[in-house]
């Protein structure tokens, strides 16, 4: 496994290269000079002019240009963003990414949650009222138009119900007197969650010792300690109420995706299900006498999970895509947002950072579907 994943760690940095080569080279070969759209401010002198450009680097041949951004990448500077000057892209990045993947994450754990076990269970009680009512629930909502989708989602619930705001990522008047800003308190709130969700992980490995009678209520302890050690370090700090409102913009969002994703992965589980009920270690475990449960969720369900793990873990590392529409309809500001505004503004620094932390994104998901595979199958094995 280890000569396996070393291989694979090369193919992914020499894939990375020539994505990102490829990107930029394409990137340089539309028509115009985008500089100009930034440089034409009629109050620039000449002078002035010249300087901006060579600041930007774009008085120098393509392929010097091409050779100094490969340098700066490998230094972990992607230059400076044109349509938010001065500011880094990476600062940008690291900003916006993490808005980017709380939607997208919290949304595709929930629908891959709620579509596995629903897309099991109407595998096993195939030909019943239910799998037909469901299975064409799940077709209409996973062939549905996104941006129309969104838009019902919004005026149901958010123009005319009015349970939700219409859309951005806070409520301005509410954090005009905050202590703190939004985006500081948002990236606090990820690193609570996340060791939360650390102490939670180790929690359930250790709660699979314990007597099998006994581990739902350890694991619900652990559930209960999660929750409350994350209420005991915000409550006292007072912002409590700058939380919600930022949780509260996010449930529509987070619930339109889910609605939309989960039917993919329910229907792919059914049919992943119904090939593998047909397998001859199923009728072996049911002609030994194992009771229904054990062999749907510990022999059916575990096999059939290899194709809708591939699809959970690439649905998260094209989140950006997705995002573009997304949040453009919900007016997130995310990566996804940032990506479109940037590339209609003819940003590449932007467009750049943002191709670099799709790849990123996409050749990682690879890595880990692979290993994924070798751990929910032990018949897979690389060399």
């Amino acid at each position: 496994m280890r000569r396996y994943i070393l291989r694979r760690l090369v193919q992914i940095v020499i894939t990375f290269f020539v994505f990102i080569t490829l990107a930029y080279f394409l990137l340089e070969a539309q028509p115009g000079d985008y500089g100009q759209i930034f440089l034409s401010n009629p109050r620039l002198t000449q002078a002035q002019r010249e300087a901006l450009r060579a600041t930007f680097g774009l008085d120098r041949p393509v392929h010097e240009r091409y050779f100094r951004y490969m340098r700066s990448l490998l230094s972990g500077n992607l230059g400076i963003s044109f349509s938010n000057y001065p500011r880094q892209v990476i600062d940008i990045i690291l900003e916006r990414a993490p808005r980017t993947l709380t939607l997208f994450l919290t949304a595709t754990v929930v629908s891959f949650t709620i579509g596995f076990f629903s897309g099991k269970v109407l595998a096993w009680k195939r030909g019943k009222t239910l799998e037909y009512v469901a299975t064409v629930g799940g077709v209409t909502l996973y062939t549905v138009f996104t941006p129309w989708f969104g838009l019902m989602m919004i005026w149901i619930f958010a123009a005319t119900l009015k349970l939700f705001p219409i859309g951005k990522f806070i409520t301005p008047t509410l954090w005009r007197e905050a202590p703190i800003e939004a985006t500081r308190l948002f990236q606090r709130m990820l690193l609570t969650v996340l060791i939360a969700l650390i102490f939670l992980f180790f929690w359930l490995l250790a709660a699979r010792r314990v007597r099998p009678d006994r581990r739902r209520p350890v694991q619900w302890l652990g559930a209960l300690l999660a929750l409350g050690g994350l209420a005991a370090y915000w409550i006292p700090t007072g912002l409590t109420r700058y939380i919600l409102d930022i949780l509260h913009h996010l449930v529509l969002p987070v619930f339109t995706l889910t609605c939309i994703s989960f039917a993919g992965t329910m229907l792919l589980t059914r049919n992943s299900m119904l090939e593998t009920l047909r397998e001859d270690y199923i009728m072996a475990a049911r002609a030994k006498g194992l009771p229904e449960k054990s062999i749907r969720d510990k022999h059916a369900a575990r096999n059939a999970m290899l194709p809708v793990v591939t699809s959970f873990v690439f649905s998260l590392a094209f989140a950006i895509d997705g995002g573009v529409i997304t949040e453009t309809i919900f007016s997130w500001p995310g990566m996804g947002l940032t990506l479109l505004e940037a590339a209609l503004t003819q940003d590449i620094p932007m467009v750049m950072g943002g191709l670099v932390f799709t790849g990123t994104l996409a050749l990682t998901a690879h890595l880990v579907a692979d290993i994924l595979y070798a751990y929910l199958d032990p018949r897979i094995r690389y060399g």
